[in-house]
């Protein structure tokens, strides 16, 4: 995978300013036992077995709790009977049940991404799984199972494909979820060599699995919903399969333009990345080199994994980080607000961390001072070289950037807690309210291991707020909503988003931190491009907005996991 092997700058003197956010691992307590099986746990054959897979908090059952849902891959040779994609179901009081079999959701492997969103428009949320293999489509029964409906909806694949990023999203505005898949390459276990045997690759004079280079791109694809359950492959008419590819993982739905239409940005791992520039008439451009968001400031090319999207510098414009291999930084890309997208990787002082592959990333306030913080997690890719070269370990800590305001960050070492400074070899990472305490918790997956559920304890006496969007005449999950609150003297854009961090999905409701301000100004601009205003929204609440009727409902939430 590409690396630019870059040394990173010295660390500036610490801020000093205490950060109020801790991050514990309940995910043992919490009932999240369950392996993600990905390879073998001292070597991976293949390298569909290196790149692991998403998660999601979603509320499959409307009841007002995050649920689960994580996925899984399998191994070579003797794949594990049990090692399923899981759901596990809120039981609102800091547990979570399995209900996998219940819901019909029990699926060997290999499972990479996830995509969340009502694509029928029933009020249920449904799911959409990218594999190596064949995709599929579970459409939510609303009775607490799932129907695989990848058939009759018409996605089923003509040949096996390595799917990796995915997300629905509304391109022409018509009300009605449309789906994005992209593919990282093209694997044939029969034509590539084994780890291990002949001709097969090594990594500093250690056998490894090979790719992605040297394989084959995969191709990247668009679905449109035809609003009776089925959708067509417009890939070609759209322009989107004009483009040669690349190793695409995850994939992101924003309006990164501010034109009111979804653009759409995939991570290419050791390839310049792609950015779908919507033409508002049912084609996309793709414009990555030309818009600043291809390749590093130096234009090399990265191994781009996860994408975090968020209004850190609170501009109310939407940026980018993208994560990438050890030895090298990851990327933050500031929007000009009208797509065009400057490198200030070393202004903002991410540069100083290179140490480690990093994967899942979000842009997330998460002490509630009113800055978007940055949260991401790492993990090596070759089992096999974890003991015999100590410069690439496979179980890594996370990562948390501090916001000091304008964009400017500073990582914090040993001051997050201990769910921050324990080492796992992760991937995905979600990011959500799961105890509706009023703070924003971290779900995350784990190579040979549960996942993680970090929760987040915030002291002091900063403020939120939570809007949770029901589109009427957009899609009903609110996918591409833009939401702008303006809050003391600053102002920050969210977008309701189905995929970003690596292969994820975060939370629908979108959470701002307000710091010390107990009211802020709310507007809303729905995909249909209807937009509202709340004035004077009381802070410390979830706000619930039914598309063209203002505010359904409010709920104020008791801290530490009160209900």
């Amino acid at each position: 995978m590409a690396s630019r092997k870059v040394n990173a700058p010295p660390r500036g003197k610490p801020s000093g300013i205490p950060f109020q956010a801790r991050f514990t691992d309940v995910a043992s307590q919490a009932g999240l036992k369950e392996v993600v099986v990905w390879g073998h746990p001292d070597h991976n054959d293949y390298i569909v077995e290196s790149m692991g897979c998403g998660a999601a908090f979603l509320d499959y059952d409307n009841d007002g709790w995050l649920d689960i849902f994580v996925l899984s891959g399998s191994r070579f040779g003797d794949p594990p009977p049990l090692a399923s994609n899981r759901l596990y179901k809120n039981n609102r009081d800091g547990t979570f049940t399995d209900v996998t079999q219940k819901a019909r959701l029990f699926r060997t492997g290999y499972s990479y991404g996830v995509t969340v969103g009502d694509y029928n428009n029933d009020g249920f949320e449904d799911l959409f799984i990218t594999c190596w293999g064949q995709n599929v489509l579970y459409r939510n029964r609303g009775d607490g199972t799932f129907a695989d409906v990848t058939k009759e909806a018409g996605l089923l694949n003509s040949e096996a494909r390595f799917g990796s990023g995915c997300t629905f999203l509304d391109y022409d505005r018509d009300g009605k979820l449309d789906l994005f898949v992209s593919n990282y390459l093209v694997f044939d276990e029969n034509a590539v060599p084994r780890a291990g045997r002949t001709g097969s690759c090594d990594y500093f004079g250690v056998p490894v699995s090979c790719g992605p280079r040297g394989l084959p791109y995969g191709r990247h694809s668009l679905y449109h919903n035809n609003g009776d359950g089925t959708f067509t492959d417009v890939s070609e008419g759209s322009g989107i399969s004009k483009i040669a590819g690349g190793y695409g993982l995850t994939a992101v739905a924003a309006d990164l333009d501010n034109d009111g239409w979804p653009d759409i940005y995939v991570a290419c791992d050791s390839t310049p990345s792609l950015y779908f520039r919507n033409n508002h008439d049912g084609t996309f451009t793709e414009q990555a080199i030309e818009s600043g968001v291809a390749l590093s400031d130096d234009g090399m090319e990265q191994a781009g994994m996860g994408l975090g999207i968020g209004d850190f510098r609170c501009d109310g414009n939407l940026h980018i980080v993208k994560t990438h291999f050890s030895h090298d930084t990851s990327a933050v890309y500031v929007n000009d607000g009208k797509g065009n997208f400057s490198d200030a990787t070393i202004r903002s002082g991410l540069g100083v961390e290179t140490r480690f592959v990093s994967w899942g990333i979000g842009v997330a306030d998460l002490d509630n001072d009113g800055n978007p913080d940055l949260l991401w997690v790492t993990g090596g890719i070759y089992p096999e070289v974890d003991k015999k070269l100590p410069d690439a370990p496979l179980k890594t800590p996370r990562v948390v950037f501090r916001n000091l305001g304008k964009g400017q960050f500073e990582e914090l070492i040993g001051q997050a807690g201990p769910g921050i400074e324990a080492p796992h070899c992760s991937r995905g990472c979600a990011f959500g309210d799961f105890d509706n305490d009023g703070d924003v918790d971290v779900l995350i997956v784990n190579q040979n291991e549960p996942p993680s559920l970090l929760r987040n304890d915030v002291a002091g006496d900063n403020h939120w707020i939570k809007i949770k969007l029901t589109g009427v005449k957009s899609n009903r999950s609110a996918i591409g909503a833009r939401v702008t609150v303006r809050y003391g003297n600053k102002v920050q854009a969210q977008e309701v988003l189905a995929q970003s961090s690596y292969l994820s999905v975060n939370d629908s409701r979108l959470h701002f931190g307000l710091g010390p301000v107990t009211v802020a100004d709310v507007e809303i601009r729905w995909p249909s491009g209807q937009v509202e205003a709340l004035k004077q929204v009381a802070a410390d609440h979830l706000v619930c907005v039914l598309e063209g009727s203002g505010i359904s409902r409010t709920q104020k939430f008791l801290r530490h996991g009160g209900s």
